[in-house]
């Protein structure tokens, strides 16, 4: 256990935190939340090997709905040997589903240590025993994505912490799977049918509500990495 504590610490904590702080120094301009756009941005650019295997295969698979729709309709009978068929279909067209799995597993890992860094404070003595000789000691961090004074009063200001829960963020990101959803149904021409219109409305809401109760961080790098 203490092995893994410590890989997780020093190989995949202390670079994220060194990465974070160091686009936060730069190309973020003293900005936590555009530093967490620029890390979302750059994971999917390292990524993007596996987002052109993805698109590859989201091509043949849509090429290959007649031959499944005819293996379903002769095998059916038969529901092993229509898997094994399919199996085969895929292998022949080259399809890879493992590049889906890898590249959210990667997305995935970076979202919880995302909400380690936030949840644990990223600030303060904490931050500068952990940080790496080149990487410069930012002092306080801020926070506020986005600010707008509306008015003359300090109650006519609109602000987002990415450390804090925000009800905006987590509805956007819900509105966006919605439409993504329903642009992917559309590309594929599906029939909506009661599973696919349950699908639509509780997988949004659900994400909503997750994201909802925790930091806006996480619906900031869900956003990023959707659009």
């Amino acid at each position: 256990m203490d092995l893994l504590s410590h890989i997780w610490q020093i190989y995949l904590y202390q670079p994220l935190v060194n990465l974070l702080v160091y686009l936060y120094s730069t190309v973020a301009g003293q900005n936590l939340g555009w530093a967490v756009v620029a890390l979302t941005v750059s994971l999917r650019v390292v990524l993007l090997p596996l987002s052109i295997v993805e698109g590859r295969n989201e091509i043949v698979i849509e090429k290959m709905q007649e031959d499944v729709a005819i293996a379903e309709k002769h095998f059916r009978a038969d529901p092993m040997y229509m898997k094994e068929h399919i199996r085969l279909l895929m292998r022949k067209n080259k399809i890879r589903p493992w590049a889906k799995t890898l590249s959210l597993a990667i997305q995935l890992l970076v979202l919880v240590l995302l909400y380690q860094v936030f949840i644990t404070g990223i600030s303060g003595a904490q931050l500068s025993k952990i940080l790496y000789s080149f990487v410069e000691y930012p002092g306080r961090l801020n926070t506020l994505f986005f600010s707008y004074q509306y008015g003359s009063t300090p109650k006519d200001f609109i602000a987002f912490d990415v450390g804090q829960r925000s009800l905006f963020w987590a509805a956007l990101v819900g509105v966006v799977l919605v439409v993504d959803i329903i642009f992917k149904m559309k590309k594929l021409n599906q029939k909506a049918t009661g599973g696919d219109l349950t699908y639509l409305i509780m997988f949004p809401l659900a994400s909503f509500a997750i994201l909802w109760y925790l930091p806006m961080v996480k619906s900031l790098f869900i956003f990023t990495s959707m659009m």
